[in-house]
């Protein structure tokens, strides 16, 4: 997969779950079959937070040419991915999601092979 098209992906997820977890946390949090309280609305507003830093990043450094930068950022991106592809794979099979869950777990795996791969092309170029 190209820089840009996986840069474009990853924007767009992040457009549609950053403002569901910043304005509608308790909702998305229902659907996933979890519980809500104060901690839960902290954690989901931040990780909302995170991913609008994530959309402005992937969509303004989408046509960046190969650099030091570029590198950093698919790094970057591959480490937060594969971060959070671990939790929530630790957190599904606990039972703290419901079926719904798998879908953020497929969602992080895609873009962790994805950036790891980029990652990978990247160093080989140089």
């Amino acid at each position: 997969m190209k820089f840009k098209s996986l840069m474009i992906i990853k924007a767009v997820v992040c457009l549609g779950f950053g403002p569901l977890l910043l304005f509608l946390p308790a909702q998305l949090l229902h659907l996933l079959g979890t519980s809500y309280g104060p901690g839960a609305a902290l954690t989901a507003r931040e990780y909302g937070a995170a991913l609008m830093g994530n959309l402005m990043l992937t969509w303004f450094a989408r046509n960046a040419e190969k650099s030091v930068s570029r590198k950093a950022i698919i790094l970057h991106l591959f480490v937060y991915d594969g971060i959070a592809l671990i939790f929530t794979l630790i957190i599904q099979l606990s039972g703290g999601l419901n079926i719904l869950g798998w879908g953020i777990v497929f969602v992080y795996l895609f873009f962790t092979i994805g950036f790891g791969y980029l990652f990978v092309q990247e160093n080989k170029s140089t």
